[in-house]
């Protein structure tokens, strides 16, 4: 019998994580010609980049006792009863949708739709998102989600300042708007040159005003007529961005209709939890005219190559990766899960139950108010639907308050109580006991909502301000409110989708590794998910303990000092880096540098999050062999010595390659007084093996949602914390509402800590691992590429190479000459890898016409070869179009993908067979993924360009 501690070795997270055996990896080192990982790493990395010492950080421990232990770190959060309000409101989660959509990993790994044919569920909800924001709204359009609130009225003015005829410069926003809203769009106004300006919403609109921000409800709880204030903004030629609340548009005359030019706000309270401030679906609604420069990803109705309708991201050449420091915005992640959560808990409720929702709370609003009314107390809002701000005692009032496990609001005098779809009759009654500090009303009798108040209320919608029109009408917001119904939904849409539940998703800079079933459990703890993100400090221990210790762990892993875990996505965490790294030169007197110098292989979100800091881009060539080019690089520096501002890398490269003079680069810009941003895009090369921090960067932002572990979603959550060298600690961002350093340097998301609800993920995942494991996750991940990369490279050019014709985690095919010789493109090919079963890689990034691949270390040996096969076969296919035994026009590739439709039509008029088409290898005949509709024309889409739910008739078939 073996011993004891052996034993106990066994129970490894560390063999569950990673996919292929010990077994396996030798078997694939040989193929590479190394006898070891760590002979292959030192054939990869640069010398001058390893680390050889150990990270500093938890761990390893089995995932019953990283459970155990966060469970009780979680247990030291006081969940109480929150009536803060501020855009955050307590909810309930369908547990129809809990169950088969958070909790289920058909939705939750998915990666963003970009193969729209294989994405059709996802698109599906996202769609009907857009629907129940533009019916609720009055909007005629709508995107497919925003990062949270804030950061969308941030959106909101600079699509305003694009599109209107005013020419002025100030942004005038309501005083009762939001705090947290106020401070990231003052952060993000201050480097476009904004003024901004503060006032009563229906103030006096000051001189060169473009657009106007007004909150309905206001932050304390006032409904305003927008009507006035429209008129007035629409005379100076500007725009109105109304912040709303959807629940109360179900019954208040939604913003559309009172002349709004953009609406924006949080779906949050339409089931999805606080969650300490996230993840969250945001909106952006807007006029006709302003659609192809909203912001975010927009979802549009199209056809396959059958006719058959079909959905796709619209629009696209609105994103940053085409337009780059022209770009509207560096959005790049969204919400999709959370949106999708939202958008079918309309499905599930419907127009009915919506508005059932909606009145129930705004009776049990009007009961506290006409209670508070008799009671003398002095209430200041006016109009409501869900929220009174009154004055009173703030102390014996909150100390009643906690005593009964109740949060409300209090700023000075004024005491702020928002009711939300949680609260009973019950919880009315405890609430006029902690505000009165009785339960009897005017009469002394003990107050009784059911029994004695229920038709004693004050309505705070005033006649003008009802709502009259519909909203919810399509069937798809009719049909599915029994769980049978809507469990069947979810599921017919989830099988429309290909997830990692299906088989590797190959994306090259997308990481879309394991998303362990034990890292996902305490998302939906109510400890982490109920808390509300301004709770007391004395409440919130256990996340405060989480979060530091994450964020030292994160320090320890990057090599640098300090981290700042608010960026709520990779784009944010680009925009916070360059605003530390401005923040930081203009503290010395330098605010003139402001060029900052970024390859030509650049991601596009870099140039994008530049130019929103008003930064000068200039771009620096790469070399034959994909690096930067020294030489430019020099003279660029030199050039703009003066007035360098920071260089933009990813490492290892865009180009899937450890750069050999990486270090150098750092030393070029440094001498000419310039800092260094490292793009922590491709993380997953680096972790354990070397630090960007001691590399020679300043700053770098880390997507949690690749290398640590949190799930794509179907495109987002997403986070993109930053660490930071010492000299720019003192500049990251802090929080208006929840300070949470000295730093004078404003808010970049709504919440202190952004999507602080799925960090517990990432933390896990550290944890789990441990140093020992997360470097082997590194190693292997690099033994896959470099497997991958020896298999093909024969059949496809491996584009860059490094050292020793090493990749790193991810590899570049050039299908360049093959389209040259044979007419097919990287499109068929990626359209022909559904038919085998696989997400194709990412397409034409960052080099038009190619294919990367990153495989990441979870993959099995199995899947791998399975992936090899289906491309060696793939060329097999091309060269029958070469040597001529097939035109283009009528190989598989073109038709790719194929669907049941295809193969049940009665006439088969192909040059090549029905099995050809379905059933390319014998794999899948074992199992058959079947994407959804045939291609998708994208052309068509853009041209007839539809973003609402098309009639129910359409979808017949699908």
């Amino acid at each position: 019998m073996r011993p004891l501690n052996e034993l106990l070795q066994t129970d490894d997270f560390t063999s569950r994580h990673i996919g292929p055996t010990e077994a396996e990896q030798a078997e694939m080192l040989a193929a590479l010609g190394v006898s070891s990982l760590d002979e292959l790493v030192e054939s990869t990395l640069p010398e001058s980049i390893r680390f050889g010492g150990e990270l500093q950080v938890g761990g390893p421990v089995t995932e019953a006792q990283a459970l155990a232990d966060l469970k009780a770190v979680a247990a030291k959060n006081k969940v109480f009863r929150s009536y803060i309000g501020m855009g955050y409101s307590g909810t309930h989660v369908p547990p129809v949708i809990l169950r088969n959509m958070l909790e289920n990993p058909g939705w939750y790994t998915a990666y963003t739709p970009y193969q729209a044919e294989i994405s059709q569920g996802r698109l599906e909800m996202l769609l009907n998102f857009q629907q129940m924001v533009m019916d609720l709204t009055g909007m005629p359009v709508s995107n497919a989600s925003l990062l949270d609130e804030a950061t969308a009225a941030a959106e909101a003015m600079t699509l305003a300042r694009r599109q209107v005829k005013s020419k002025g410069n100030v942004f005038y926003v309501a005083d009762d708007v939001h705090p947290q809203t106020l401070d990231v769009v003052r952060t993000r106004a201050e480097y476009f040159g904004y003024e901004v300006a503060t006032g009563p919403a229906n103030g006096d609109i000051p001189e060169g005003t473009f657009a106007i921000l007004v909150q309905t409800p206001g932050t304390y709880g006032d409904l305003h007529d927008l009507s006035p204030i429209a008129e007035r903004i629409h005379a100076a030629q500007g725009a109105l961005i109304v912040a709303t609340d959807l629940l109360a548009c179900a019954l208040v005359t939604p913003p559309g209709e009172q002349g709004a030019d953009i609406v924006i706000g949080s779906a949050q309270r339409f089931g999805v939890p606080m969650g300490f401030g996230g993840p969250h679906a945001a909106f952006l609604a807007c006029r006709s005219e302003y659609q192809r420069s909203m912001p975010g990803r927009v979802i549009g109705v199209s056809k396959d190559a059958r006719g058959k309708t079909a959905l796709r991201m619209a629009m696209q050449t609105r994103e940053q990766h085409i337009r780059r420091e022209k770009a509207t915005s560096n959005i790049c992640t969204a919400q999709a899960l959370l949106a999708n959560m939202a958008a079918a808990y309309a499905v599930y409720h419907g127009p009915e139950g919506i508005r059932t929702i909606a009145e129930r709370v705004h009776r049990l609003t009007g009961i506290l108010a006409r209670f508070l009314a008799e009671a003398g107390v002095e209430v200041v809002t006016g109009n409501f639907f869900d929220t009174l701000t009154f004055k009173g005692d703030s102390v014996a009032i909150r100390a009643r308050a906690e005593a009964k496990g109740i949060n409300l609001r209090y700023e000075g005098d004024l005491i702020s109580v928002s009711l939300d779809e949680t609260v009973a009759p019950a919880d009315v009654e405890d609430l006029i006991e902690v505000i009165t500090g009785t339960r009897q009303n005017d009469q002394g009798q003990e107050f009784k909502v059911l029994s004695e108040y229920q038709h004693k209320f004050i309505s705070g919608i005033p006649e003008a301000l009802e709502r009259t029109s519909p909203y919810l009408t399509h069937p798809v917001f009719n049909t599915h409110h029994s769980e049978s119904a809507m469990l069947r939904y979810l599921k017919t849409l989830e099988n429309r989708d290909y997830s990692l539940v299906h088989g590797m998703i190959p994306l090259g800079s997308c990481t879309m590794k394991l998303n362990a079933t034990a890292e996902m459990i305490p998302v939906t703890w109510p400890e982490f998910g109920n808390l509300h993100p301004f709770a007391p400090a004395d409440q919130t221990q256990g996340y405060a303990q989480m979060l530091t210790e994450l964020e030292a762990w994160l320090a320890d892993i990057t090599g640098y000092d300090a981290v700042s875990l608010q960026p709520n996505s990779g784009a944010q965490g680009e925009y916070a880096g360059l605003l530390t790294i401005r923040k930081y030169h203009e503290s010395r007197g330098e605010g003139h540098r402001t060029v900052c110098l970024i390859p030509a292989s650049a991601h596009g979100t870099n140039p994008a999050s530049a130019a929103m800091l008003g930064m000068q881009v200039v771009v620096v060539k790469t070399d034959a062999n994909g690096n930067i080019d020294l030489d430019d690089l020099r003279a660029k520096a030199e050039q703009h010595s003066a007035n360098l501002g920071a260089l933009m890398i990813t490492y290892p490269s865009t180009h899937g390659v450890y750069e050999e003079h990486v270090t150098e680069v750092c030393e070029i810009i440094h001498a000419h007084g310039g800092q260094v941003y490292l793009d922590g895009a491709n993380m997953n090369a680096m972790v354990g093996l070397a630090k960007p921090g001691l590399i020679g960067s300043d700053v770098s932002h880390l997507n949690l949602h690749k290398t640590f572990a949190i799930p794509h979603g179907g495109g987002g959550p997403g986070m993109g914390p930053i660490g930071v060298k010492a000299h720019l600690a003192p500049f990251l961002p802090n929080h208006e509402v929840r300070p949470v350093s000295e730093s004078h340097t404003g808010a970049v998301s709504a919440a202190p800590f952004g999507s602080a609800s799925i960090l517990p993920i990432s933390y896990l995942y550290i944890r789990l691992l441990g140093p020992a494991g997360l470097k082997k996750a590194t190693q292997v991940a690099l033994l896959n590429a470099n497997y991958i990369a020896k298999k093909l490279g024969g059949a496809f050019p491996v584009l860059y190479t490094g050292r020793h014709e090493r990749v790193a985690h991810e590899c570049i095919l050039d299908i360049r000459p093959l389209k040259q010789a044979s007419g097919i493109t990287e499109e068929d090919i990626a359209k022909r890898l559904m038919d085998y079963g696989f997400h194709a890689p990412t397409m034409s990034f960052p080099v038009p016409g190619t294919l990367m691949i990153e495989p990441t270390e979870s993959e099995p040996k199995a899947e791998l070869d399975r992936f090899i096969d289906a491309m060696l076969n793939i060329r097999r296919e091309i060269q029958e179009v070469q040597d001529g035994l097939l035109k283009a026009e009528d190989s598989p590739l073109r038709h790719a993908p194929h669907t049941q439709d295809d193969l049940m039509a009665d006439e088969w008029n192909r040059a090549y067979s029905r099995e050809t088409a379905a059933f390319p290898t014998r794999a899948q005949r074992a199992w058959k993924y079947w994407p959804a509709v045939n291609r998708v024309d994208n052309v068509y889409g853009d041209r007839n360009f539809v973003c609402s739910c098309p009639p129910m008739e359409e979808w017949v078939g699908v």
